[in-house]
């Protein structure tokens, strides 16, 4: 476990020292919110009921940005070949770095959204299935953009193309995740949807870390 926790530290020291970077996905989930609330207007009927929908997508598309340049750094300095040379086992090192990057990204948004949910006039039952389902599907989507950055490393401004690959996967969560807060909105239960969603965050959390180490070496061989 010691290459978990020495990637994990430095990441996470990384991350606290770049706080222009770190701080871009939760701007942005603060403002495209912010933006959403102008539009539509506080006093509009459909704000309550389309809220939990619209927290979603926009952490989503945080989520997005944030694992943009998740290896990128460690590219452009040499950190990467590094790491993928160590005799200590890849996808330690690999679920430390993910694990530190969620930290700075994900969670925030998580602890955000309850305040988030009330400033977009998100009904007050639905708080707590917010903040829960995403505190399970935001490590999910940073593990599987983890490894559309893993595929995309060493291509500069691999934006566009990281979209395209992980936006397919990242579409069963944003179902369950905004499906299990529609559930509790209409008095029903939510038990299905996140009992999906843990079941993709141990897949994710399972298969990742291997596919993520897999891909970092394909894409230091070219």
């Amino acid at each position: 476990m010691g290459n978990f926790g020495v990637q994990f530290r430095r990441d996470l020291l990384v991350a606290i020292r770049a706080r222009t970077e770190t701080a871009n996905p939760i701007a942005f989930f603060v403002l495209a919110l912010s933006l959403f609330v102008f539009a539509v207007g506080t006093d509009s009927e459909t704000l309550p009921r389309v809220a939990p929908g619209v927290v979603w997508v926009v952490a989503l598309f945080a989520a997005m940005l944030s694992t943009e340049n998740l290896f990128q750094r460690d590219h452009d300095d040499g950190s990467l070949e590094l790491m993928l040379l160590d005799s200590r086992p890849l996808f330690l090192g690999v679920l430390g770095k993910l694990l530190a990057h969620w930290s700075v990204s994900g969670l925030p948004v998580a602890i955000l959204s309850p305040l988030a949910a009330v400033f977009i006039n998100a009904p007050f039952e639905i708080i707590a299935i917010l903040v829960g389902t995403l505190l399970l599907g935001t490590p999910v989507l940073t593990l599987i953009g983890g490894i559309g950055a893993a595929l995309t490393a060493g291509l500069g401004r691999g934006g566009l193309l990281l979209a395209v690959l992980v936006m397919p996967l990242y579409i069963p969560v944003l179902i369950f995740g905004s499906g299990a807060c529609y559930r509790v909105l209409d008095g029903a239960t939510a038990t299905a949807p996140v009992l999906w969603l843990i079941v993709l965050l141990a897949g994710s959390i399972t298969l990742a870390p291997f596919a993520i180490g897999a891909a970092l070496r394909g894409s230091q061989e070219y």
